[in-house]
């Protein structure tokens, strides 16, 4: 399948690492006006994509980064679809978010979709997954508390609903994670019951 050659995966190493380091840019701005013991929290698409350039690394190397795998998952679906959403809401706010801003809905679009298409090549426990969970949650409460969330112009005046949607954003995506190890634990069993 194409999605598993070594060929397109390097290739999709390659786009997430560009895309990482131009996330990372993006939010550069952001990071001169926040203080340093913040920085790992702010900049939550890039770190996204960071985590699954990782995991892209271990299936090259025909291995497993159950810990990556799970981080991944959770993050990619939620900030891609959390970009989507606030620049939707831009959208409806202002008429306008210009190239750029469709740019950031296309490739954070694509960020989730490719989250969900590796679905059946993730082998993270629920360790992983309650590890990836208290990270994302914690990520949050850094945002939302204490106010280190991504700046996005007009909508900062709602940012409180906003915090409650990404919040339940969260827990949505975790039992995404949860379903997934769920799913092929079930499989397994089904499977060593068949053969025994």
């Amino acid at each position: 399948m194409t999605l598993f050659h070594k060929s397109f995966l390097w290739i999709l190493l390659f786009i997430n690492i560009v895309g990482t380091v131009y996330g990372y840019d993006w939010y550069m701005w952001q990071l001169e006006i926040t203080e340093p013991i913040f920085w790992i929290f702010v900049p939550d698409s890039p770190t996204a994509s960071l985590f699954f350039c990782f995991v892209i690394i271990g299936w090259l190397l025909n291995t497993h980064f159950r810990l990556f795998e799970a981080l991944a998952l959770i993050t990619l679906v939620k900030y891609g679809v959390w970009a989507v959403v606030m620049n939707l809401l831009t959208l409806n706010e202002t008429g306008s978010i210009g190239a750029a801003g469709w740019m950031l809905v296309i490739s954070h679009g694509a960020m989730a979709l490719q989250g969900v298409l590796y679905w059946s090549n993730y082998k993270f426990g629920f360790l992983s997954i309650m590890i990836a969970a208290i990270w994302t949650l914690h990520n949050d409460i850094i945002d939302y508390v204490f106010g280190q969330m991504p700046i996005y112009g007009d909508l900062m005046k709602v940012m409180d609903k906003i915090g409650y949607f990404t919040f339940w954003l969260s827990i949505a995506c975790i039992g995404l994670a949860v379903w997934n190890w769920k799913r092929r634990h079930k499989i397994v069993t089904e499977t060593s019951q068949l053969v025994s």
